[in-house]
């Protein structure tokens, strides 16, 4: 029956209490609700992501023969950073956020997400607020923290911002995992994420929250680097019973350096013979303006409410997934 929903009548309930928690959760905070554009006119630049598009003819400057590509977001970062330097303090938001990849047990093309910004914070001490939701809303333990460098030096004695490809592949070798697009791979990033994907990520997290922080300063995204370590960047993500649930940054604020990782992105992409992608000139403006230091990070609800329920596919926490949409 494609018509009828995955989500179960008591998933549904599930998940509406589970809302309520995380929005209970903020209030206490005094941490505010907003709601941003689904489209815009600017997307992410990130190789290893794609955005859906569109085409509108409507805008006032436009003509009906002309017509302006807008993109389905996938996230409302830049948007809600937009906010911050419009004056808005600590904020969160709970949409849906859209991905043109693949689907599967633990994705859907349209999802759901929760993003947040905390004002005056460090990417540490959201960990710890991320910690405490994950701990009210799933009854789990406290979590676990590790750097990314440590993981690979505990795991595979190999120190991930020192090793060259050689190092790499021969760990890959020794775990069986080698082939020949990764022997003929000349991104050291692409290796060490297979390293971190395949080998690392099923090994942390399966009793408790595992949070990972500073990751190598060529995975930045929107993070700053930093100051105890220029190799790394203040950037962690949090892994629980094989599912990667959050990723936060400790906000870059620089409009300067974020328009070269936009353009060292759109750079990487034509390498890779991939289509670039326009820079976001109005989240641009918004840093060039100013925003207050401040720590971020999207958290998947989709996956959240799979382990909250003990599902094992994301299809029986939504309504209708892409197949039936």
């Amino acid at each position: 029956m494609t018509w009828a929903s995955t989500l179960s009548w008591e998933n549904a309930q599930g998940k509406a209490e589970l809302l309520r928690t995380i929005r209970a959760f903020f209030a206490k905070r005094a941490v505010i609700e907003v709601e941003t554009p689904l489209m815009s006119q600017g997307t992410i630049t990130d190789c290893y992501l794609d955005a859906f598009s569109t085409k509108y003819h409507f805008l006032s400057d436009d003509n009906l023969s002309r017509s302006s590509n807008f993109y389905l977001q996938t996230s409302p970062e830049f948007a809600m950073k937009r906010l911050l330097a419009s004056g808005y303090g600590s904020i969160y938001q709970i949409c849906k956020a859209f991905r043109n990849e693949a689907y599967g047990s633990h994705h859907n093309p349209e999802f759901t997400i929760l993003e947040w910004y905390r004002l005056g914070m460090d990417h540490f001490s959201l960990i710890s607020e991320v910690d405490e939701l994950l701990q009210r809303v799933l009854g789990c333990e406290p979590s676990e923290k590790l750097s990314y460098q440590q993981l690979f030096i505990n795991q595979l004695k190999i120190d991930p911002l020192e090793a060259n490809k050689a190092t790499l592949l021969s760990a890959i070798k020794k775990h069986n995992m080698l082939s020949d697009w990764l022997v003929e791979e000349q991104d050291p990033d692409v290796l060490l994420q297979f390293i971190f994907s395949e080998i690392i990520e099923p090994t942390i997290g399966n009793n408790v929250p595992c949070f990972v922080y500073d990751f190598p300063r060529s995975q930045a995204s929107l993070a700053k680097i930093s100051s105890q370590d220029t190799r790394v960047a203040e950037r962690f993500e949090c892994y629980f019973k094989g599912l990667e649930l959050a990723n936060g940054f400790n906000e870059l604020t620089d409009s300067g350096e974020q328009r070269n990782r936009f353009e060292q992105d759109n750079a990487l992409r034509a390498k890779k013979n991939l289509p670039t992608k326009p820079i976001d000139e109005k989240f641009l403006a918004a840093l060039n303006h100013g925003i207050p230091d401040c720590a971020g990070v999207a958290l998947g609800i989709d996956r959240l409410l799979m382990l909250a329920l003990g599902e094992k596919s994301i299809k029986n926490v939504i309504t209708f997934p892409i197949e039936h949409a």
